[in-house]
């Protein structure tokens, strides 16, 4: 069914961008030797924020500003605790969740069903007309644009630019960085920065380009899952792009299926984009383990820092 194919090809594009860049952000921040389980959290504060200030300015491009600016404040908490006091950084990266699950719900409870100021989408001329490929790749928002470039573009940043340096030597060897007159912690907290920003701008684009809606919990995980891909993408911004476009390709697949009535469980339609993420992680785990940076093994060890 080419109409079925087609349809699955432009929601997981649509889809795409809001794991992708989670799963990006988490990439920089594990390339730096930490974990930040508060993923989820900065993309739910990321929708929320950029939902909530669109509709009160009238302006979606000021609510993605305001939902990267949510993701980064929650990494940046996260970064208070575990940098600043040593706490244990799994725990706190999973309290730094919670607590975004409840202040979401709480803030979010009198915008469900509020009609959203919509990030609009960018037809490209010539091209988004253009038979199947059109409406796949080039009917699109802006955020689903940037995300075309955006592995590239820190791909680049890593191995092509001191900046990358600083950061892949920092989750390698930090004793080298004080030779130089530079602060591991430092460098972390500006990691976790970004990274928190990054799962904020994919919970915007979730929630403004995507599904256009607010629901509470409505990153069901994703944030979680986008920790999982950093692992399946050998911590490769490149790599990346393939597992978060197969995660929302199988999201979209499944509701497609269920749109158009498939004899098939429901529950078991939504588990298996989940359940394709684990299989994924135990074929190409074992592989990837030589790939981690070094001292992220430190986290495991001795998960405060």
């Amino acid at each position: 069914d080419l109409m079925l194919i087609e349809a699955v090809l432009t929601g997981a594009v649509r889809g795409g961008p809001a794991i992708l860049f989670a799963t990006l952000g988490e990439t920089v921040i594990e390339r730096s030797g930490g974990i930040y389980l508060g993923t989820e959290g900065s993309m739910l504060a990321g929708a929320l924020s950029a939902y909530i200030v669109g509709i009160e300015t009238g302006s979606p491009g000021l609510g993605v500003l305001a939902g990267i600016a949510a993701g980064a404040a929650l990494a940046l908490i996260h970064a208070a605790v575990v940098i600043g006091r040593g706490a244990n950084m799994i725990a706190t990266g999973l309290t730094v969740t919670f607590l975004a699950l409840g202040l979401t719900a709480l803030f979010g409870q009198d915008y469900v069903g509020v009609g959203v100021e919509a990030i609009e989408a960018w037809p490209i001329p010539g091209l988004s007309s253009l038979p199947f490929v059109g409406p796949i790749l080039f009917d699109h928002d802006p955020l689903t644009y940037l995300s075309f470039v955006a592995g590239p573009i820190l791909w680049w940043v890593f191995y092509r630019t001191r900046t990358g340096l600083l950061l892949r030597s920092t989750g390698e060897r930090p004793e080298v960085l004080h030779t130089y007159g530079v602060s591991p912690g430092r460098v972390r907290v500006l990691a976790l920065a970004v990274g928190g920003g990054l799962a904020g701008l994919g919970g915007a684009q979730l929630s403004t380009a995507s599904t256009l809606n607010w629901s509470e919990g409505m990153t069901q995980g994703r944030g979680f899952v986008a920790v999982a891909l950093v692992i399946f993408a050998g911590w490769n911004p490149l790599k990346a792009i393939g597992g978060a476009y197969l995660f929302s390709g199988a999201v979209a697949l499944q509701l497609q299926l269920q749109a158009r009535g498939w004899d098939v469980n429901r529950y078991l339609l939504e588990a298996m984009p989940y359940l394709l993420v684990i299989a994924v992680l135990a074929a190409f785990s074992r592989c990837r383990v030589l790939s981690a940076p070094e001292d992220l093994a430190n986290v495991f060890e001795h998960p405060s820092t």
